[in-house]
């Protein structure tokens, strides 16, 4: 008997009882499976103890992981360090350094008529020059594209989707849009000629092709990085920008003393994943201009390409070697950002 002025019990919903019923049935016919895989687990767990018992469940991943990732390097050194024409590393004969000699065989690296591989140094100059300017110029824009994003405009999911789309092309459809406006009877030629002002062969001339080319790439991935960095302002708490407005701290302060010191984590991401995406560039330049005119926008990922895959003799030991040098400057370059990053953190 419940006491006085004790409400019922609410009854409770049908429907709540009929999923709990087939909660109930899916529980029992899971429990034989869960039991039987629970089997060889706590076999696992009395031979590893609890401790060990992670790498069970890594294993399978580090087998992957291993495979398609440290077994293609292995061979990379393999084949960087034997010569000849042959695929097969049994049939390549062992040569130690002397890819590595043969690239760096200069007798000034500023010129490299003056080395004896003159075409991949004449790849690493051009990259050098389209990463500078590139990562340079498509970071600033990122930032200030994504700063006027991240204020109430009006249509601003509109212009969001606008700056991302080329994001979402393929890098060779990029380059053939591109190609098709800039071509000698190209759309951009056609309006200068209806303006009076004329054509141009802008994929001819060497200047004009690496600045298209350097233009390709900011249009085609600047959307990438606009949207990191409007996720680290969004990020950026609102109580700071109105205390700085309180304040009353001019725009350029509240940017340096604000919004740049708490976006710098978010900018050392950008600038990193930028650096060794300008470094990879080869897809949509390849196909925006083949590397011409003659080698001016000829990039070093082309240039393993056509050694190691698209010459005659294909020499995989030189292409690798180039390959392996990349790897190490991209390392070597983003452990300086990591550092420079954390330098200025602490001081």
């Amino acid at each position: 008997m419940t006491g006085q002025g004790a409400s019922a019990p609410a009854p409770i919903p049908p429907n709540h009882i009929a999923k709990r019923g087939g909660d109930g049935i899916a529980l029992r016919l899971i429990a034989p499976v869960m039991r039987l895989v629970e089997i060889p687990m706590l076999a696992f767990q009395r031979m590893l103890g609890i401790n060990r018992l992670a790498w069970v469940f890594l294993a399978p991943n580090l087998v992957l992981f291993g495979l398609f990732a440290f077994l293609p390097v292995i061979l990379n050194i393999a084949y960087a360090t034997t010569g000849g024409a042959n695929v097969l590393l049994v049939d390549r004969p062992f040569v130690g350094a002397r890819n590595f000699a043969l690239l760096s065989d200069c007798a000034n690296y500023l010129d490299p008529n003056s080395c004896r591989e003159d075409k991949f140094w004449r790849a690493v100059w051009n990259t050098t020059w389209f990463v500078t300017l590139q990562v340079g110029i498509m970071v600033a824009f990122s930032l200030l594209t994504a700063i006027v994003l991240n204020r109430e405009i009006r249509a601003r999911g509109f212009f969001r989707a606008v700056f991302f789309f080329p994001v979402l092309l393929s890098p060779v459809v990029v380059a053939l849009i591109w190609k098709w406006i800039l071509q000698r009877e190209g759309v951009l030629n056609a309006f200068l000629d209806w303006t009076g002002v004329g054509g141009y062969n802008w994929l001819v001339d060497a200047d004009w092709a690496f600045g298209w080319s350097v233009f390709l790439s900011v249009w085609a991935h600047m959307g990438f990085y606009t949207l990191i960095l409007l996720a680290g302002l969004q990020a950026i708490p609102r109580d700071v920008y109105e205390a700085a407005t309180m304040d009353r701290a001019s725009p350029w302060r509240v940017f340096r003393r604000i919004t740049l010191p708490l976006l710098s984590p978010t900018m050392l991401v950008v600038l990193v994943l930028a650096l060794i995406k300008g470094v990879q560039t080869f897809d949509e330049v390849y196909a925006f201009t083949g590397g011409g005119p003659g080698t001016a926008t000829t990039f070093i990922i082309q240039y393993i390409y056509e050694e190691g895959f698209a010459g005659a003799p294909r020499l995989f030991g030189l292409a690798a070697a180039a390959s392996l040098l990349v790897a190490g400057v991209l390392v070597v370059l983003t452990l300086v950002q990591l550092w420079l990053n954390r330098r200025s953190a602490n001081g």
